[in-house]
């Protein structure tokens, strides 16, 4: 018996296949990350409001190990659990995970919300009485970390840009007895509670052409500091507009000397 052969048209097939491998290609390049994330997403809940976030650890459960807290800027608000790490990837970098392991805390503010209440086209502002909605849910969520996860208690930095650069300031001032160090970029933050955080070592970025937060929010910040006996480190980039952020995150010697701080007692 004759069975005539089947024709089978792969043009569909092979259309489909190139675009998955496009897909799947560009969502590695976007993230940097292929198979199980290496951050994964939680939400942390508390009276009723969810704060989304993204958290590292590396598999180093032998030691206490670092954390540090990013603070994305205005762009990446939403709650995708995603954005936030458009930025924030760089801290999970494998050569700096090599250098310096460090448990990684990236939350994600809320649309429509600031990590600090304030403007940031202000010259000056004067710190809020209360925290921000996301900062009441970051602070509990963070001390739950630190009591669940191995975290040197004494070495526990915190870096943000733009709005994450307020952020970080204001966390600093709140919180003065919890951090080692901070590395603000692009923010601003109380210059008459300079006082109660000259005793942290603070590293500060700008940019001198930049028009979105002025680089006078982070020179009037350390003057302050000085005038208040602290010795802040500060870098501005004479041709850099807002984005100073990519100069900053990809200087290994930021993180040589973040990591290298330790609180004082």
């Amino acid at each position: 018996m004759f069975i005539a052969p089947v024709t089978v048209n792969l043009k569909p097939m092979r259309h489909f296949l190139i675009i998955l491998f496009a897909l799947v290609t560009a969502f590695v390049l976007f993230t940097g990350f292929s198979g199980p994330h290496p951050a994964p997403a939680h939400e942390y809940l508390r009276g009723g409001d969810t704060l989304r976030y993204r958290l590292f650890v590396p598999e180093k459960k032998d030691t206490l190990l670092p954390l540090l807290l990013f603070l994305h800027g205005a762009g990446e608000r939403g709650s995708d659990n995603e954005k936030q790490l458009i930025h924030g990837k760089r801290f999970l970098d494998s050569a700096l995970q090599q250098k310096h392991p460090c448990i990684v805390l990236a939350p994600q503010c809320p649309n429509g919300k600031r990590w600090v209440e304030v403007s940031w086209k202000l010259p000056a502002h004067t710190q809020p009485e209360q925290p921000s909605d996301a900062f009441r849910l970051l602070v509990p969520l963070l001390d739950s970390l630190i009591k669940n996860l191995p975290v040197d208690t004494n070495r526990i930095y915190v870096t943000g840009l733009s709005m994450g650069g307020f952020g970080t300031w204001d966390l600093l001032q709140r919180y003065p007895s919890k951090f080692a160090a901070a590395a603000p970029v692009c923010g601003g933050g109380d210059e008459t509670k300079a006082k109660r955080i000259a005793h942290i070592p603070v590293w500060v970025f700008h940019g001198a052409k930049d028009k979105v937060v002025i680089p006078e929010r982070s020179r009037n910040m350390v003057k302050a500091l000085k005038k208040a006996g602290g010795k802040p480190r500060y870098t501005e980039y004479s041709t850099l507009q807002h984005n100073s952020w990519d100069s900053t995150y990809t200087n290994p010697k930021l993180y040589d000397w973040l990591f290298a701080q330790s609180r004082r007692k």
